[in-house]
């Protein structure tokens, strides 16, 4: 063979790349899919295993699974493949914290818008969801039950049938037993907690404001608690008993005290790039099963970083 010439390439097809079939496990009991893998996989190691579902290498029952507690049932086959999917596009923005036939549950980060309309063409957490699940079912489809604003991080959840999307829009306050924010506000709030009691209407700019006529508009009441306090910020918890458009950003600017960042709504300050509200916790009844769900996420480290002097 001459230098520099590449070596040929051997018969019998050395140089292809095998296609390993996956390997299958048949579920016996009842469980989650990550100790499940752990098990079957043993001894490779937690980080490992992770990566797989994160690169879309296990499916239960043919269907790409991603999600670490993903319920098993026995006569489930679980897949595992050496091969990673190219098909399994990468959320952006959006982390799936629970997903079953009837609701998806994420966190958003702020920045991202929630939906679109139809004209827009910017990656929004609807466009990503819907091409996820029809990764499985190219017909599928997912349903709006509540947003949150672009700069609004948090949880929020979509339905995957417009009966469940229906059953639970009907039923909002019977079926969410717990909706709560921590927003980041200016001024120092002396009262430590209190509510507050407006009806919601919007300008032709699409602004909304609390009516100081009673009984005209959109009723919203927000309850509200100090976390923490300082001379130039306070850190409340938030919850909604009333699911208004912009109404928190509203009523803390009626409380004298607007959202950090909000300048639409009266703030002065932008201590980061981003508003500071986050929809820290949503809990509710399961649409079909019935099973009380709670998700709880970390208070955004920006909005406690306003506090470092304080604690010291």
């Amino acid at each position: 063979m001459k230098k520099g010439n590449k070596p040929s390439r051997p018969r019998g097809g050395a140089f292809k790349r095998s296609h390993t079939p996956p390997r299958r496990f048949e579920v016996t009991e009842e469980g989650e899919l990550l100790p499940f893998l752990l098990n079957k996989l043993a001894p490779q190691g937690r980080n490992t295993v992770k990566s797989m579902l994160a690169h879309g290498q296990v499916s239960v029952d043919d269907r790409t699974e991603k999600l670490y507690n993903h319920p098993l049932r026995p006569g489930q086959i679980v897949s595992v493949s050496k091969e990673r999917s190219s098909a399994v596009p990468q959320l952006v923005g959006l982390r799936i914290l629970h997903e079953d036939d009837a609701v998806i549950v994420v966190h958003k980060d702020a920045g991202l818008l929630s939906i679109a309309t139809e004209r827009e063409t910017e990656l929004t957490a609807y466009r990503q969801l819907t091409a996820h699940v029809r990764l499985a079912d190219p017909r599928a489809r997912i349903f709006v039950l509540h947003r949150l604003d672009r700069e609004t991080s948090g949880v929020m959840m979509f339905a995957k049938s417009e009966q469940v999307q229906k059953k639970m829009q009907d039923n909002w306050k019977d079926i969410v037993k717990e909706r709560t924010y921590v927003a980041l506000v200016e001024g120092l709030v002396k009262k430590a907690s209190g509510t507050i009691s407006s009806w919601l209407k919007e300008t032709s700019t699409l602004k909304m404001y609390s009516s100081p006529v009673p009984n005209d508009g959109q009723h919203a009441i927000t309850h509200y608690k100090v976390l923490r306090a300082s001379r130039n910020y306070s850190l409340l918890g938030i919850e909604l008993e009333t699911g208004r458009k912009n109404q928190i950003r509203v009523h803390m600017q009626d409380l004298g005290h607007p959202i950090a960042g909000d300048k639409k709504y009266g703030s002065k300050t932008k201590p980061f790039n981003r508003l500071g509200l986050h929809a820290r916790v949503l809990a509710f009844e399961h649409p079909t099963t019935g099973k009380q769900l709670r998700f709880e996420t970390d208070i955004p480290k920006p909005f406690l970083s306003q506090f470092k002097d304080e604690a010291q």
